[in-house]
């Protein structure tokens, strides 16, 4: 069973960094993705960034030079380091795991959520 654990959120001002954890705990599968999403109050999720089993990297195009999502595989851990930010992106921020085990006809994929980490951005 994986659980997915973030850590890192809280209160910072416009204009501050944070940096978020994303740790899968229990895996013995072979890591696909990792994917930060975030939920503002009444609005819908939104992925933010993603990391690729080969080290490839996605961002949404407003968070482009100012969030970095990075791995260390060692330690099965995801990380989002966030520069600038504002406080239109309040949100809690949730990580998306995605392994799979087996080829081909016999891969199965799995997907794990996390309960998220709330930021608040003060302006």
């Amino acid at each position: 069973q994986v659980r997915v654990v973030e850590s890192g959120g809280g209160l910072v001002q416009a204009g501050g960094s944070l940096r978020l954890s994303c740790a899968a705990l229990g895996s013995t599968f072979r890591f696909n993705a990792v994917h930060w999403c975030r939920q503002a109050s009444g609005k819908q999720r939104e992925q933010v960034a993603s990391i690729f089993r080969g080290g490839a990297t996605r961002y949404v195009d407003s968070v482009k030079a100012r969030f970095t999502i990075s791995r260390d595989k060692a330690n099965n851990t995801v990380y989002l380091q966030m520069n600038d930010l504002t406080p239109e992106e309040t949100a809690v921020y949730s990580c998306h795991a995605q392994y799979s085990d087996g080829l081909y006809a016999s891969r199965r994929d799995y997907d794990y959520w996390g309960q998220g980490t709330q930021v608040t951005v003060l302006t």
